[in-house]
């Protein structure tokens, strides 16, 4: 495992200032304290964590140690730092706040009893360390609030040639990530950590997959983006109706030559080391997104995967790069909010959230 470098110091800082320019173009422009990335929220969620009883030794580690059932709070959103209209189809993405997880703190979060888990879907990373990502993300931070119009044109333009790509059998992070994300259902997709973290003894990935009827059939379900708030009136549709599950998975390293750590941008063969069912992930029948659920998580929420316990500690320079970057973030919404960032349970909230005895 690769020691930091000491230019990962210079990088930091820089990727600080450029999430950040995002954040104050955004304030400028609205008001609103947002994200620098993942900004728009498609579904907010109250849910329970299942961890599995009898699992293999490997895969009992850290949270998932001893069966329990913790509560969650997750967040489905896109990734640009401006709320744009759906008709730029951009990635997915699935925040997940663990909470009360006893161990020991990361350092930075000891005065949290949370564990988050940040997913996205695609497998793997679209750079392989954190420079090239910096060069990536500030050509995304200079496109900020820039001719809403022309980015829902140049998006039917791109979701046409992701089409083609796709129809030869391959995929195209870059233009997924410029607006050619196929235009489907959010809840249909499967989400990854795409970086390691520890896991106990182990290095690992975690995947969510929809696996309850009729949440697993929503996958490359195409929905009409033609309303610009599509994906959370489709969100709300789903969980007025159903309850969904999904199956928290676990990929360990076996081989750092083939499955590195450094590298972001290398798959992990899964014939070497398939995913494996460590939890569940059960979300009952609710309003997927309100404005007064918004106001709560999306204002008064942060993630992090510095936000843990010891065991499942974020690996690898871009995740190194992650912990000040998430933390300047989140400092700076706070500030412009006027009050601290929260992990507190939806039903604090105040809205009646669930719409059966599901949990």
């Amino acid at each position: 495992m690769a020691a930091p470098q000491p230019e990962e110091f210079e990088l930091a800082g820089e990727l600080n200032e450029v999430l950040l320019s995002i954040s104050r173009k955004t304030w400028e422009d609205d008001h609103q304290p947002l994200r620098s990335v993942h900004a728009k929220s498609h579904g907010i969620l109250s849910a329970k964590l299942e961890v599995l009883p009898n699992l293999a030794p490997e895969l009992a580690q850290g949270l998932f140690a001893v069966p329990a059932t913790y509560e969650v709070v997750a967040r489905l959103s896109t990734s640009p730092g401006d709320l744009l209209s759906d008709r730029v189809s951009t990635p997915r993405g699935m925040a997940i706040k663990v909470l009360d997880v006893p161990g020991e703190r990361l350092e930075g979060s000891e005065d949290r009893s949370c564990q988050d888990f940040i997913l996205v879907d695609g497998p793997q990373f679209h750079t392989p360390n954190a420079r090239t990502f910096l060069r990536s993300l500030k050509l995304l931070a200079s496109t900020t609030d820039r001719a809403p119009r022309t980015k829902q044109a140049l998006s039917t333009v791109l979701r046409g040639a992701e089409r083609a790509i796709e129809a030869l059998d391959g995929e195209s992070a870059t233009i997924k990530s410029l607006g050619g994300h196929p235009a489907t259902h959010i809840l249909g997709e499967t989400f990854f950590t795409q970086l390691p973290i520890r896991y106990g003894d182990y290095v690992a990935k975690l995947q969510l997959v929809p696996v309850n009827q009729p949440l697993s059939a929503l996958k490359d379900e195409p929905i009409d983006l033609g309303n610009p708030d599509a994906l959370r009136e489709a969100v709300n549709r789903y969980f007025a109706q159903n309850t969904a599950i999904w199956e928290l998975r676990v990929q360990l390293s076996t081989n750092l030559k083939d499955m590195p750590i450094e590298d972001a941008s290398v798959p992990w063969d899964e014939s070497q080391s398939p995913f494996r069912t460590v939890a569940r992930l059960i979300a009952p029948r609710q309003v997927g997104w309100s404005a007064e659920k918004a106001k709560w998580v999306d204002d008064g929420m942060g993630f992090s995967p510095w936000q843990g316990i010891e065991e499942h500690r974020p690996l690898g320079d871009l995740m190194r790069l992650r912990k000040s970057a998430y933390a300047a973030s989140q400092r700076f919404r706070s500030e412009k909010a006027g009050c601290p960032l929260h992990d507190r349970r939806l039903s604090e909230a105040g809205e009646t959230q669930h719409l059966d005895d599901g949990l």
